[in-house]
């Protein structure tokens, strides 16, 4: 980012979203710690289990790791916040998702805050992207590539 108010809006924001990261494993190591072996079978977690215990190892709801393959990176500077918008809008909508399946009041809580930070986080790169929008000047958005404006 060519812009300190940028390069402190992703700064800040990445290391909330590490503590989100931390917070939502505590839920799981929470739920998880205490199960017996009938229940772990029962809830589907026995394959999971022979490989992690109950240890946290970040996955998507459909099995997949946390990859930092995941991540979408191109180096320019309205591609890259736009997409930052994506990703605090998909995750906004996963964390609608799991207060959709919970009926757990104090998983739910920790999951609105989380929401209403996805959603915080989403706000404030709309800041990011209009401040970088104007710090450009509106007729070289692709400015990494200055022959497009010929």
């Amino acid at each position: 980012m060519p812009y300190p108010e940028l390069k402190g809006l992703l700064t800040d924001i990445g290391t909330e979203e590490l503590g989100h990261l931390e917070m939502v494993g505590t839920i799981v190591h929470q739920l998880t710690r205490n199960l017996s072996e009938d229940q772990i079978r029962t809830a589907g977690f026995d394959a999971y289990f022979v490989d992690h215990t109950t240890g946290v190892y970040p996955t998507a709801a459909s099995g997949a790791p946390w990859s930092a393959a995941t991540m979408q990176v191109t180096g320019d500077m309205i591609a890259d916040l736009t997409e930052d918008l994506a990703a605090e809008q998909k995750a906004r909508v996963t964390y609608d998702n799991i207060l959709r399946l919970s009926d757990d009041p104090d998983v739910n809580d920790v999951i609105k805050f989380l929401r209403q930070r996805e959603i915080v986080h989403f706000q404030r790169f709309g800041e990011g992207l209009r401040l970088a929008k104007e710090r450009m000047g509106e007729k070289n958005v692709y400015f990494t590539n200055p022959s497009f404006d010929s």
